[in-house]
């Protein structure tokens, strides 16, 4: 089974420059079987990065995947606070470099009109979004975007491809805010492997919405794992959540930029 971890980071990994983090990276994910990862943002994440900090973030991003271009994929960090600059970096980096994505956080939430330009441009170029979703019981943080922000992005722009990462923190209501928006997807990762989960992930949104992810270094890849690997789905729902469904999302892109 071919396994695709579609949300990993270089903070909270050994090693002082992105090369070093990568290896590590590697290394655990191939203890695990694990043949792709994506990454984003940089060594020290910022959480209303200015543009040189959102340069530098997908310049050290750049360096990690230059050594590892046939098991590393990258997603451009972009911020709406900073709109011309997110649309240089995207085509700095996806355009006319190696990344097959975009990466947003928590500058702005995801319903603001200021995400529609970088989506329409992501959107041309075949690159999938992968917006931080979260519902805190403590609050959220400033700009920080819940399920129902994502949804109502999602419904403004129907041909754009995005990933709501962490099924929304808290996934009962996550899932169920997102599962009418067809050009939605969510990753699994970034909280404890709660039981089921997965289940309700693929009962409200179908097996091929669901993705794994690991959130590394934040977390490990096999507590992640086990969410799937430990849900009570069909085989087949887990080989599409392990890797199918991340592979066919970036197909176009892949195809386009002749790395598949």
């Amino acid at each position: 089974m071919k396994i695709w971890d579609a949300h990993c980071h270089l903070s909270g990994v050994p090693g002082q420059t992105p090369a070093e983090r990568m290896a590590q990276l590697l290394s655990f994910a191939d203890r695990l079987g694990i043949e792709r990862l994506c990454v984003c943002m940089g060594m020290r994440w910022s959480y209303d990065p200015t543009p040189a900090d959102m340069r530098q973030q997908n310049d050290e991003v750049l360096a990690a995947l230059q050594h590892w271009p046939h098991r590393a994929l990258g997603y451009v960090y972009l911020t709406p606070n900073h709109v011309a600059a997110s649309l240089a970096e995207l085509d700095r980096c996806v355009r006319d470099g190696p990344m097959v994505g975009v990466k947003l956080w928590v500058a702005r939430r995801a319903h603001a009109p200021e995400l529609d330009p970088i989506v329409e441009r992501a959107t041309e170029l075949q690159a999938p979004i992968l917006q931080h979703t979260y519902l805190k019981a403590t609050g959220n943080l400033p700009g920080e975007s819940t399920p129902m922000d994502l949804a109502e992005l999602a419904r403004r722009h129907p041909a754009a491809t995005f990933i709501g990462a962490h099924a929304g923190g808290d996934f009962e209501l996550g899932l169920r805010a997102l599962r009418a928006c067809e050009n939605v997807s969510v990753d699994l990762c970034g909280t404890d492997p709660a039981a089921g989960m997965t289940e309700m992930a693929v009962r409200e949104l179908g097996a091929h919405r669901v993705l794994y992810g690991s959130d590394a270094g934040g977390r490990s890849f096999a507590s992640q794992l086990g969410k799937v690997l430990g849900a009570d789905i069909p085989a087949a729902a887990k080989k599409l959540i392990l890797g199918e469904n991340l592979r066919r999302l970036l197909r176009p892109i892949l195809q386009r930029k002749k790395s598949l």
